[in-house]
């Protein structure tokens, strides 16, 4: 910074003034909004800025809209709603049979860590189901007329005509942006689980389908301890391999560890053919990134300096509560620039 020539970007330079004045009118003259490359970040960066100030505005005025259901003759409130709900419970996955479930998970190994997760992964999905089928069926009763409108299904009954998630379902599984996305992500979700409980385990994890993705991740590292002798869990760090390969070409398991596919690189691009970060494309915000093989091994040494070492979240809301590890990532530009751009991977983009 002290050098004559240095610019944080281009006409943002240090001003060199004798007075107080001076300085005002370099400070005046300077551009009443910043352009995102000023800050270090790509100017992608001002697309998601703009989305997300026009999500805001269009939440808020879905929030102060009148509830009531109008007096005219078209199609009333309570109907629309009424339809969602059956169309909902028509696609609702049936509930898991416990003996079913707990005879399967005994043939894979009960006591396998991957396999206690895998459980309690279940056993959370099982809630949801029943309390996504209890409030739809109680929904279309209490617009029947057949029970009374509690507190619970009025509030289901708002937020589903706005297509957003009903605060009882929100509370019990996960963030998303409209009903839709999330109610498509319980499909997936639980079609993940019951592949793994009744067809065996997957070849690839899909991560953003878990609940506790981090309980994912120190099931495989115990795992992988069991399987060396000698080996202590405290002495075990997850380390990663990004592939050249998607989740369609892998055709087996590896050896040790998990494939994980489903991550978004979001401020940055990623090269297929080198296996390093680039610069991300104008306009294209977030970049699926390859199967990563996530591995233990039994070291405590320090993370090699050269690579980027990314954070991963599991919803673009970039949280302590979202976070979920960090994986190193290759790079040819020092990793400071990654880290001013604010590079993450996120398990889900909705």
């Amino acid at each position: 910074m002290f050098d004559p020539s240095f610019s944080f970007y281009t006409g943002y330079n240090i001003p060199i003034c004798k007075t107080i004045e001076e300085y005002m009118e370099c400070i005046q003259s300077l551009p009443t909004v910043d352009s995102p490359q000023a800050l270090g970040l790509h100017p992608n960066a001002d697309i998601t800025y703009q989305t997300n100030t026009s999500a805001e505005v269009l939440d808020t005025i879905t929030n102060i809209q009148p509830k009531e259901s109008a007096g005219g003759s078209g199609v009333t409130r309570e109907s629309i709603v009424q339809n969602m709900a059956q169309d909902m419970l028509g696609k609702l996955p049936p509930n898991y049979v416990p003996h079913e479930v707990k005879a399967r998970l005994l043939k894979m190994g009960a006591l396998n860590p991957m396999n206690i997760f895998l459980r309690q992964e279940v056993d959370r999905m099982q809630r949801i189901i029943s309390v996504v089928r209890t409030s739809l069926t109680d929904l279309n009763l209490a617009i029947d007329g057949t029970i009374i409108m509690s507190e619970n299904l009025r509030d289901a009954l708002d937020n589903i005509f706005d297509a957003r998630v009903p605060n009882l379902w929100k509370k019990i599984s996960w963030e998303s942006s409209t009903l839709g996305f999330w109610f498509t992500e319980l499909l997936e979700r639980n079609k993940q689980f019951r592949s793994w409980v009744f067809e065996g385990r997957p070849k690839t994890f899909w991560m953003t389908g878990f609940f506790n993705p981090q309980g994912f991740l120190t099931a495989m590292r115990q795992e992988v301890t069991r399987a060396n002798k000698g080996w202590a869990l405290d002495n075990v760090t997850l380390t990663n391999k990004v592939l050249k390969q998607a989740q369609e070409e892998i055709t087996a398991s590896p050896t040790e560890g998990v494939y994980v596919h489903g991550l978004y690189l979001d401020g940055a691009g990623w090269d297929r053919k080198s296996s390093h970060l680039i610069e991300s494309p104008p306009k294209v915000l977030f970049t699926p990134l390859p199967v990563i093989h996530m591995f233990a091994v039994n070291s405590t040494a320090p993370v090699d300096p050269k690579l980027y070492v990314c954070p991963v979240y599991k919803k673009p809301r970039r949280t302590d509560l979202n976070y979920v590890t960090a994986v190193g990532l290759s790079t040819i530009q020092p990793p400071d620039h990654w880290i001013l751009r604010g590079v993450a991977l996120l398990c889900d983009i909705k």
